[in-house]
C-alpha cells in the first residue's frame, strides 16, 4: 500500500515536486511543470497570492465603456459540497455601459503545450432579471494582441453561448484556436467547433472542459468526449495566460429593457500539466489525488523566459 502511495505522489508530482523516493525530472525537462487551483482562497483579494490577476482595465472584449474588477468575482461556498469553495464570475447589466459589469481573471502568462482542464458550471438562466441577453461564457488561454494581425497572436477558447450569439440563435458551445485577428473593422482568422447543447444546470450543472496542445494540434475534450482537434496555422506559438471571463456580447442585450439582470458561471479547480498529454481519467485522477492529499494549489510551472507581463485586457 505504501509503495502505491507513492507511486500515485510521483505520477501526480511528475513536475517539479520533490516527493521523497521519486525520481523527479528537473524544471527544464519535458513534462516538469503543474498548476492547480481549485479556488479555496478565503476571499479575491487573496487569488494575487497566486498569481493570479484581476481584470479592471476597460476594452475589448464586450460592451464598451463596461466595467471590469475585483467586483464581479467571489469565492463562495459549495453549496453541494461541505468544505469545497468555488470561483464565481458575475456579469450584470441593466442595458446601458455604466450599468454593466464584467468579469475576467488572468493567471500568470507561461502556458503554451501541455494538458488544460477546468470544472466549471454554466448558466442558461439569469440569477436575477430577465433572460435572453447574449453573453459569453469561458475558459481560454490567450496572448496579448499587439497589433492588427499580429503573427504571433496566440487564444484557445471554451465559449458557451446560453443565449447564442455570433449570427445563431442557438445554444452552444465553441471551442476555437486562433491564429490571428484585426479587431477593427472585425476580420478573425481561426478554427471553430461549435457543440450544439444545453450546458446548464438542466443537463446536470457541472462540466469538465479540458484541451490537449501538443505536436502542432489542439484536442477539445468535454466531459470525457473528444470533440474536435484543430491544427496548422492556429496553433499556439508563444507564451499565453490561463484565463476565465464572462461578458455581453455588443448589440446583444436586450432592446429597451432598463431591469437589473446577472449571469454566473462558477468555477470548482483549473488544471494544467506542463508538455504532457494527459487523458481525461488522467487529469480527473490527478486532480482527486491532490485534493484528497489537502493540496489546494500548486504552481510549479517555470516562469517564461524572459518573465512576461500578464495584462489581463483581453
Amino acid at each position: 500500500m505504501k509503495s502505491l502511495r507513492l507511486s500515485l505522489a510521483c505520477v501526480i508530482a511528475g513536475s517539479l515536486l520533490a516527493v521523497a523516493g521519486c525520481a523527479v525530472a528537473p524544471a527544464s525537462s519535458p513534462g516538469a511543470g503543474v498548476f492547480f487551483d481549485d479556488f479555496s482562497q478565503p476571499n479575491v483579494a487573496a487569488l494575487a497570492a497566486g498569481g493570479w490577476t484581476v481584470r479592471d482595465q476597460r476594452g475589448h472584449p464586450g460592451i464598451e465603456g463596461a466595467g471590469w474588477g475585483a467586483g464581479a468575482l467571489s469565492l463562495v461556498d459549495d453549496p453541494a459540497q461541505r468544505g469545497n469553495r468555488l470561483l464565481r464570475l458575475t456579469a450584470r447589466t441593466d442595458g446601458t455601459p455604466a450599468g454593466t459589469t464584467q468579469a475576467q481573471l488572468c493567471h500568470a502568462r507561461k502556458y503554451l503545450e501541455g494538458t488544460y482542464a477546468a470544472r466549471i458550471r454554466f448558466s442558461d438562466t439569469p440569477v436575477q432579471g430577465p433572460d435572453s441577453d447574449v453573453l459569453v461564457q469561458t475558459f481560454y488561454t490567450v496572448s496579448p494582441l499587439r497589433f492588427a494581425y499580429d503573427p504571433q497572436y496566440s487564444e484557445i477558447d471554451w465559449e458557451y453561448l446560453p443565449n447564442g450569439g455570433w449570427g445563431d440563435a442557438r445554444t452552444r458551445l465553441y471551442g476555437v484556436t486562433w491564429q490571428t485577428v484585426r479587431l477593427d473593422p472585425w476580420d478573425a482568422y481561426n478554427q471553430p467547433l461549435q457543440h450544439f447543447a444545453a450546458l446548464g444546470p438542466s443537463s446536470g450543472g457541472w462540466h469538465v472542459l479540458m484541451m490537449q496542445v501538443a505536436d502542432g494540434k489542439s484536442r477539445f475534450f468535454l466531459d470525457g468526449r473528444q470533440l474536435d482537434e484543430h491544427s496548422g496555422r492556429n496553433h499556439p506559438v508563444v507564451p499565453m495566460a490561463i484565463a476565465f471571463s464572462q461578458w455581453f456580447v455588443p448589440a446583444g442585450q436586450l432592446a429597451g429593457v432598463s431591469a437589473a439582470r446577472a449571469y454566473e458561471e462558477d468555477v470548482d479547480w483549473v488544471y494544467h500539466a506542463r508538455n504532457r498529454v494527459m487523458t481525461p481519467a488522467e487529469v480527473e485522477q490527478a486532480v482527486q489525488a491532490l485534493r484528497r492529499t489537502g493540496q489546494t494549489a500548486i504552481d510549479t510551472v517555470p516562469a517564461a523566459e524572459p518573465p512576461l507581463t500578464s495584462t489581463c485586457d483581453f
